[in-house]
């Protein structure tokens, strides 16, 4: 918004209204012609005059003092806008439109009074000091304001905070009770249902074995009890048959002696047990597709041995190493011969349930302490030695190798109903296995085949091999069995 051009203010020892108003009209006609259209704006825009050392500034450019001529409409003029801006002064509600006539009336002011009334003193004091009582008026009001503002905001804050505060308590809640609904635990959950344990009764219980390897996920917890499922499904695919009567040439005698030199062998080149059992199924199924002479069961033996290493081991013994075990009584070409026939007959089909599967699964189910985690494996080490519990899935020699070991360290109860629920045997079913296994327990001390019976007596191993067997396994009838 440009600036206004100043009306310069006369003293008043100059002339009088007569005088002055020739001497004015003298000046106005010099002034006619440059002037003209200057002084009829600035006449136009008197309104808003602002007072400006040194000149006047139009359109933000500096321009030359203008001296107009003073007439009566002008002073009315003036006289008007000191009154109107009294009037506003009264009303304490436009402080604003006040503060903008207060140039004016100092404009108006300043002018001298000649053939007129004086402006009251009043009136020209009071535009001078308007700008500060409004002033000072707001800075009463903002303080309110702020005031309401800071409540306003501390307001907010505590919504805020309690919300903030809910969430915790919503979020804690929440992940106490979602601990459970992980995907690992759904998948759990199913096969759980799956296996009919949501329709348990309610007295019986049945815990659950793999809650602390939930976070392990080398477990595979989510997918255990279908893999044991299918396990057990298809363990009748890759069991032997009874054959010992189309073998002419070797016995079940024979058999325990190349089963006990094995174990010996296993124990001095530190073997897993997976590839132990993996041997004796691989020597197993190829006696039932296979007539093998005596001479070369030992062969059979070693070759079924390597190729169980080489499956689960990650360093197998290397065939010289096992040619010198054998006292060189068969050379390296007719190791690998044989393997390549084993593997030929078997049509390459090495991954199968073994008993060790079931074994340490059950033995979980179990929750046993170190030496009834001994005397399982120290049964069922026995009951793969001998030929007469070929006849009994892999399964059930491992639950029975459990229930007896339970029976010979009198654990109460025998049998649970969670080691009913993951082996999938009662009480009942294991009774007849379980009392073969007493059985060759009770005989193993005594017996000409040492090895697992001295494996187990060492207190490395709880000496197990020491506890006596269950009476109540100890029946007459299970020796009749055996007999």
């Amino acid at each position: 918004m440009a600036s206004r051009i100043i009306v310069p203010q006369q003293g008043r020892g100059e002339a009088g209204v007569g005088g002055a108003g020739a001497a004015v009209q003298k000046q106005a006609n010099k002034n006619a012609a440059a002037g003209d259209g200057r002084n009829r704006r600035a006449l136009g825009d008197i309104g808003n005059v602002v007072k400006v050392r040194g000149g006047a500034v139009v359109d933000d450019k500096a321009q030359q003092q203008v001296h107009r001529p003073l007439t009566r409409s002008f002073c009315a003029q003036l006289l008007a806008n000191a009154e109107a801006a009294a009037a506003v002064e009264k009303n304490m509600k436009n402080l604003c439109v006040n503060a903008e006539k207060a140039p004016v009336l100092e404009g108006a002011a300043a002018v001298p009074k000649r053939g007129l009334a004086a402006v009251p003193k009043a009136v020209q004091k009071k535009p001078a000091a308007k700008p500060v009582p409004a002033h000072a008026e707001v800075i009463k009001i903002s303080p309110d304001v702020v005031e309401v503002k800071e409540k306003k905001e501390e307001k907010k804050k505590d919504k805020v905070v309690n919300m903030k505060n809910n969430k915790k308590v919503t979020q804690s809640e929440e992940s106490s009770k979602k601990k459970q609904h992980t995907f690992s635990s759904a998948l759990t959950a199913r096969s759980k249902a799956a296996h009919g344990i949501a329709n348990k009764p309610k007295e019986e219980i049945v815990h659950d074995i793999d809650e602390a390897d939930a976070n392990n996920h080398l477990a595979g917890v989510e997918y255990v009890e279908d893999i044991y499922k299918f396990y057990k499904s298809v363990e009748n695919e890759s069991r032997p048959s009874d054959y010992m009567h189309l073998q002419t040439d070797i016995n079940e005698k024979m058999r325990s002696i190349l089963v006990d030199w094995l174990i010996d062998v296993h124990q001095k080149f530190e073997l897993s047990p997976e590839a132990l059992y993996l041997t004796i199924n691989l020597i197993d199924r190829f006696l039932s597709v296979k007539v093998v002479p005596r001479i070369e069961l030992q062969l059979l033996g070693m070759s079924a041995m390597l190729i169980a290493t080489k499956y689960e081991e990650i360093w197998p013994p290397e065939v010289n190493d096992l040619v010198c075990i054998a006292d060189r009584a068969y050379t390296h070409e007719q190791i690998l011969l044989m393997e390549k026939t084993i593997l030929g007959r078997l049509e390459w089909t090495v991954t199968v349930p073994t008993h060790y599967v079931f074994l340490s699964r059950f033995i979980k189910a179990s929750i046993p302490d170190p030496k009834t985690e001994s005397m399982v494996y120290f049964l069922a080490e026995l009951g793969i030695m001998h030929y007469e519990t070929i006849r009994f899935c892999p399964s059930m020699v491992a639950a029975s190798a459990v229930y007896a070991a339970r029976c010979a360290l009198n654990k109460t109860p025998t049998w649970t109903d969670t080691l009913k629920f993951h082996t999938g045997y009662s009480e009942s079913q294991l009774v007849d296995c379980a009392k073969l296994l007493a059985y060759f327990h009770s005989k193993a001390a005594e017996g000409r085949l040492q090895v697992v019976y001295k494996k187990y007596s060492s207190f490395l191993r709880g000496a197990v091999a020491l506890v006596p067997p269950s009476k109540d396994l100890l029946s007459a009838e299970s020796r009749l069995q055996v007999v």
